[in-house]
């Protein structure tokens, strides 16, 4: 059976030239970068050339960007950082935040005492940001904003550059969790004025377990793990080499083709579009995933007019992977808050949401075996469930 991966928006697959670029890291320069000697300094070159490669992609010092593992671990280090280290008293964000956003936000609610306040997204997923601006007026008390640049369900895109500008005029610093645009949007950080960005290279064909921090320099935001002067002392521990340097292979791999891939997982997000709405009678698609403006060209949320908890399963016995929500909440008994805000009661209680997700590698024939295997997944369903009120 061949197996056919629809899931992109979770993890990617690593592309050969990381691979490599890791093995022979791995083979090559295993000194420690703290290490005085010539084995340490040949892998500390290699660290600071990724730097500066990520440095020059957002426009920004090489003294701004942080190596984390993930984009979990950058988002927890801002936002509590910024609480205890730079005196936020309140935070503004979104319901629709991944949970590494929400719970963080949350966590400083209840240790630190900080005052939350959320915009509620209209039924597409969007923010308004007249909003925004009509909370930072309300208070005098130093404020957070943190937003996403893209919902990873949905795929709804903020518009970064006037948030980070609602915030400069506000005094309120900005915080985006950059993980579904880094390396697949251009970003300069230079005419965006945001404070705090996050970043994981397994969103772009690079390894899982590393990541990075972009914060602006003289912010003041201080590390959370210490014990050692790794990255500014704002990440204590010996760093991850080869993850490193995978990093920046897949970002400049991803850099070099960008026009291109673009254009190709358009073409597959509209072909994918076309077909399902051809199969599927009713079909809807959330927020505004089905767009190609405003709307991340990796992904759709598809809304199927009928209950089936069990289609990610059936696709998966098909060789299918897709995901009924985030890879973070697919495991949960009940809907994510993003498809809790975007739908109504009835499409809650008699639809089902499916995330379907692309990378360079999909192909219009991979779509087409997706949707043939959801046709007749619908039209078993639609027997059986005639079946049963028959009887």
């Amino acid at each position: 059976m061949n197996k056919i991966y629809l899931d992109n928006a979770a993890t990617t697959p690593l592309s050969a030239e990381v691979i490599d670029a890791m093995v022979e890291t791995m083979k090559m320069n295993f000194g420690n970068p703290s290490s005085t000697h010539s084995f340490g300094q040949d892998a500390k070159i290699l660290i600071e050339n990724v730097r500066r490669q990520i440095a020059e992609y957002l426009h920004v010092s090489p003294a701004e960007i942080i190596f984390t593992s993930c984009g979990t671990e950058s988002n927890n280090m801002i936002i509590k950082s910024a609480v205890e280290h730079l005196g936020v008293e309140r935070i503004i964000s979104s319901p629709m935040e991944h949970k590494c956003v929400s719970e963080s936000i949350l966590d400083m609610k209840k240790r630190k005492g900080v005052e939350v306040a959320y915009i509620r997204p209209n039924d597409k997923g969007d923010i308004d940001l007249d909003k925004l601006a009509e909370l930072l007026k309300a208070s005098d008390k130093k404020t957070l904003v943190s937003l996403m640049h893209a919902n990873n369900e949905i795929g709804n895109i903020i518009d970064i550059k006037k948030v980070a500008q609602i915030c400069k005029e506000n005094n309120a610093l900005f915080h985006s969790d950059t993980v579904q645009t880094m390396a697949h949007m251009n970003l300069d950080f230079s005419e965006i004025p945001v404070d705090f960005a996050s970043c994981s290279a397994h969103k772009f064909h690079g390894p899982k377990g590393i990541g990075f921090a972009f914060i602006r320099k003289a912010s003041g935001l201080k590390g959370i793990i210490t014990g050692g002067p790794q990255e500014r002392s704002l990440r204590a521990g010996t760093e991850n080499v080869s993850g490193i340097v995978g990093l920046g292979k897949a970002l400049e791999i991803s850099l070099n083709n960008m026009d291109a891939y673009t254009e190709h997982m358009q073409n597959i997000k509209q072909y994918t579009i076309d077909r399902v709405s051809e199969v599927i009678p009713g079909v809807k698609f959330n927020g505004r995933s089905a767009e190609q403006a405003n709307s991340l060209y990796t992904l759709i949320s598809i809304l199927l007019p009928y209950k089936n908890p069990l289609i990610g399963l059936q696709l998966d016995m098909k060789g299918i992977a897709v995901s009924q929500g985030s890879a973070c909440s697919s495991g949960a008994s009940k809907p994510s808050m993003v498809m809790m805000m975007v739908l109504s009661e009835d499409e809650m209680d008699d639809c089902t949401p499916l995330r379907v997700s692309f990378s360079h590698m999909t192909t219009k024939e991979d779509i087409d075996i997706f949707v043939n295997a959801l046709q007749k997944i619908s039209k078993d369903l639609i027997i059986e469930n005639a079946n049963v009120e028959h009887r």
